[in-house]
């Protein structure tokens, strides 16, 4: 190493600017980050970009799609379908320009249902830095290592709902997590992930015909008041299990729709020491949830019920006793222990993405490609609008210090100004 010349406070700050590690990017290893809550530690991302200022790269893709990206190191891992959904891929990405590293496709030509505004291989990858496992849908699970190879696949059985399958998979110790379904044959079930098998199955109530039923909710693994859960959304219901053997905690009723028989969960549940939040979908109910209980909590635990929402297909964040949430025609702050609206911040052409926050502030896509920035607070602060101007349905996600936005022509790797 060259000799340093400088002297005084210069001097200790070129030494320590040697001597200390540079600070490591926060991987992004599932869909909502490394605790399925949508919050990211990373410091100094960009608040503000358009489609011609604070791009870094951007690269075409052939289809579109609804999943987002997630991020291990110097590689990206995002779903992609094409030919109709008849061919379900995994691709790897390099991250520092986009560039296709691998593919791994997956041909399904039997029929399966979806939504318009859902697309095949909706859900998104998970990672441990050692494998990848994706879910696509009736063409079963598969998990890769991160140069490609597969390690071994599942067949679970067909996915058959009119509005398709979108629940991602989540990697707790040695385990994989699925929520399998909205389906007749609906389950969530425990995968070794160093092989596949099974190690524990939750079934679930399945859908009937002409109903509108099911789960498209992600499991979230919290640690809540020194007990590790797992925190599910279902329809009508919400449970914390035991993670490790699959035993039911707690339960709690409250989101099924007053006066009809649907029962839909879209987001994934909110878990704090402070509260549980869970939210119905198709303008169902939302329910806050004191932590702690043990069997059925919904006469001791349930903290508020809101009867009547609007559709919501994104989750949202708790920060510091408050709620912020997406519906679909915007975002809406709630407080925590009462469930009543604070604030709302209308999003021109809804939104489906969840929110993401980062250094106090909230990042929401709306469905036109516009991101909004507000501040994590109880009094409406909009501190950016940046447009895109290309349709997505994806989640803004924070990679050393840039943005990664996935919309139906381009993956974009927004970064600021360092």
């Amino acid at each position: 190493m060259p000799p340093v010349r400088t002297t005084g406070f210069g001097s200790l700050l070129v030494l320590l600017a040697l001597l200390l590690p540079p600070a490591q990017a926060e991987n992004w290893p599932a869909w909502r980050g490394p605790t399925g809550q949508g919050v990211s530690t990373e410091k100094d991302l960009p608040v503000r970009w358009s489609a011609t200022e604070n791009v870094k790269w951007k690269v075409p893709l052939p289809d579109t799609g609804n999943s987002t990206p997630v991020v291990w190191g110097d590689k990206i891992f995002l779903t992609q379908a094409t030919d109709k959904g008849k061919k379900r891929a995994l691709w790897c990405l390099a991250r520092k320009d986009g560039a296709k590293l691998w593919e791994k496709t997956v041909e399904y030509t039997a029929a399966e249902p979806k939504h318009d505004t859902n697309t095949y291989c909706a859900a998104s990858p998970a990672t441990d830095g050692e494998r990848v496992v994706v879910s696509h849908g009736s063409a079963g699970v598969y998990c890769y290592d991160l140069a490609g190879t597969e390690l071994w696949h599942r067949d679970l059985g067909p996915c058959h709902h009119i509005w398709g399958n979108a629940s991602s998979p989540v990697l707790y110790k040695n385990l994989v997590f699925l929520n399998f379904g909205p389906n007749e044959k609906t389950f969530l079930v425990a995968m070794n992930k160093a092989d596949g098998k099974d190690v524990w199955r939750a079934d679930e109530v399945g859908k009937k015909a002409g109903e509108f039923f099911g789960s498209w909710s992600t499991p979230v693994v919290a640690d809540v008041k020194g007990r590790t859960e797992l925190v599910m959304s279902w329809p009508g219901v919400v449970k914390g299990y035991n993670p490790d053997t699959g035993q039911v905690l707690w339960s709690c009723r409250g989101l099924e729709k007053d006066g009809a028989v649907d029962r839909l969960a879209y987001t994934s549940p909110l878990v704090s020491a402070d509260g549980i939040v869970a939210m119905a979908g198709y303008g169902g109910p939302s329910i806050g949830i004191k932590p702690g209980g043990t069997g059925d909590v919904t006469d001791t635990h349930r903290l508020w019920r809101v009867a009547k929402n609007p559709q919501r297909i994104g989750s949202g964040v708790i920060v510091e006793g408050y709620v912020y949430t997406v519906n679909e025609p915007g975002v809406v702050c709630l407080e925590l222990k009462t469930g009543k609206e604070v604030w709302d911040q209308p999003i021109p052409g809804g939104s489906w993405s969840s929110i993401v926050l980062v250094e106090g502030r909230l990042y929401v896509v709306g469905q036109q490609g516009e991101t909004f920035v507000i501040a994590a607070k109880p009094e409406l602060e909009v501190i950016a609008r940046n447009p895109l101007k290309e349709t997505t349905r994806a989640s803004v996600v924070p990679s050393d210090g840039d943005f990664l936005i996935r919309t139906y022509k381009h993956l974009w790797c927004i970064g600021g100004k360092k």
